[in-house]
């Protein structure tokens, strides 16, 4: 009993010392770096500066773009969403339930958007939305999400609708439903943990999405991520602005993620997961 709880405690600290490093320490110096005054500097060997200006986030939401780039984020965010869900469904349901010969190569196929570096599809698909006129328009933007956002969506709905009974199909069938009712009334309704848990991470990834965004959109269309990016003009090196930057994109996936803790249990999210 003792070496089981030291091992616990070992693991426990392993993990508490991990989700510190990873994600508590870098927190903590970015909003350092964004609340630093400028005009007295931080220098070592100071760990925390010795005043705090709020002069870098003056400088950022004085942008009077800032808003409606936000506003266009959730709003391509939300339909992104939907739109992958609608179209994942019919796939993972096939992937889930009929048995075929290539069904691994149709898998590896789905995940290929996301194997790719993004900057390579990002090119790829900027060079034929512009040959179609989609460029510089929020459908193209919508649109290149989709191919960046559809395959996790897949993957997350085929893991949960593997998880279903089969049993409970053929019931239905049995008693004279069809196969499309028996699928909308019975396969769809089970599969919600899945719509939630890859409808989550699909809307943090659109929203903080850049490389198809920009390749697609900009300069006539900026999201928030493409807006932010231009005004730093690319100098990563201007610190205060940067952590200011930062802030914006990780505030409203804390919100949501926080939003979503409380609408769904543990159980729910591992359940929509599945398998992967």
């Amino acid at each position: 009993m003792r070496h089981s709880q030291r091992t616990q405690l070992w693991v426990s600290l392993g993990l508490y010392g991990y989700l510190f490093l990873t994600l508590f320490l870098p927190l903590g110096v970015i909003a350092l770096w964004a609340f630093y005054d400028p005009a007295v500097g931080w220098f070592p060997p100071d760990i925390i500066p010795r005043s705090f200006s709020l002069s870098a986030w003056g400088d950022v939401l004085s942008d009077r773009h800032i808003l409606p780039s936000a506003l266009l984020s959730f709003f391509v965010s939300t339909v992104v969403t939907l739109l992958s869900a609608t179209l994942a469904f019919p796939t993972a349901w096939a992937l889930a339930q009929f048995p075929f010969r290539l069904k691994r190569a149709i898998e590896v196929f789905v995940l290929a958007p996301m194997i790719v570096p993004g900057i390579v599809v990002a090119v790829s698909l900027g060079e034929i939305f512009f040959g179609m006129g989609l460029a510089g328009t929020v459908q193209g933007i919508i649109l290149v999400q989709t191919v960046g956002t559809l395959p996790l969506m897949i993957r997350i709905l085929t893991a949960t609708l593997e998880g279903i009974p089969n049993e409970l199909i053929l019931a239905a069938r049995t008693l004279g439903a069809a196969p499309r009712v028996a699928v909308m009334r019975i396969a769809l309704p089970l599969a919600w943990p899945g719509f939630l848990a890859g409808g989550l991470l699909n809307f943090i990834a659109s929203f903080e999405e850049f490389e198809k965004s920009f390749m697609v959109g900009a300069p006539k269309v900026q999201t928030l991520a493409v807006r932010l990016w231009s005004y730093l003009g690319g100098e990563i090196l201007v610190l205060p602005t940067a952590a200011a930057v930062t802030f914006l994109l990780l505030v409203p996936m804390l919100i949501i993620f926080f939003i979503a803790e409380r609408l769904m249990k543990e159980d729910v999210m591992a359940a929509g997961l599945g398998k992967l």
